[in-house]
């Protein structure tokens, strides 16, 4: 990377200031970075709690990824998100999958559909939620069925698990990207049209869509899982 001297540049530059801006972002990240690479030797070193450990592990590899380097991202996003599934916390373990998708290695979009399969599977942060389904949203083709899947279920979390100011911000964003994904797939432009297009996809029965959305899932991950959704299940509890 070039090294730009910031007393060369002047002030009204643009393209300059972005220079300066994104080098001390990249200071900043580089400064956080060694502070969680050294508190991770520390909790090694004091043999520190498993959970604590695998929260270092994903900080230090989200952190990695804002700095472009997701392969060094991969193994330590891994490390974390099979001790989380063994501590059973399944909200990080989703986390975890996002920032594995986000590294941009071979097994991100594997990594994404596991996310998704925990992040509807356990009621977790409906924000974390959104995210994750609107990665599926940015990835698929216009004219696939997947976006407005993944933009429906969306919603659907949005309103059962969010509640407040929460529900409103994320019940409007979300809306909004549905309509968007609706233009584009069938090139709606009518609350009439909306309508039929989401009889048309039998997008107003969870039942429905969620079967759905488990298609969506099997295509990501491809029978690549990386624990035992039975074995999961069978621990939710029976209403």
């Amino acid at each position: 990377m070039k090294h730009y001297d910031p007393k060369g540049l002047r002030l009204g530059d643009t393209a300059a200031e972005s220079v300066v801006n994104y080098s001390a972002q990249e200071a900043a990240l580089e400064s956080h970075l060694q502070a969680l690479q050294d508190r991770h030797r520390e909790l090694v070193q004091s043999a520190g709690a498993p959970q604590d450990i695998a929260d270092i592990k994903l900080q230090t590899a989200r952190t990695l990824v804002n700095l472009k380097r997701g392969e060094a991202a991969w193994p330590l996003g891994r490390e974390a998100l099979d001790t989380f599934i063994r501590l059973e916390d399944f909200e990080s373990a989703a986390d975890a999958c996002d920032v594995l998708f986000q590294s941009d290695q071979p097994d991100s979009l594997n990594a994404l559909g596991q996310g998704i399969w925990l992040t509807v599977t356990y009621p977790m942060d409906p924000e974390l939620s959104v995210a994750l389904l609107t990665h599926v949203i940015d990835e698929t083709p216009d004219d696939a069925d997947g976006a407005a899947v993944a933009a429906t279920t969306a919603l659907f979390l949005a309103d059962i698990r969010a509640s407040g100011s929460q529900r409103e911000n994320l019940m409007f964003l979300v809306s909004q990207t549905l309509g968007t994904v609706a233009r584009r797939h069938g090139k709606v432009d009518s609350q009439e049209a909306f309508d039929r297009w989401m009889e048309r996809l039998e997008l107003k029965d969870p039942d429905k869509f969620l079967v759905r959305l488990r298609n969506v899932v099997d295509v990501l991950v491809q029978d690549n899982w990386w624990f035992d959704r039975e074995v999961l299940q069978a621990k939710l509890p029976v209403n």
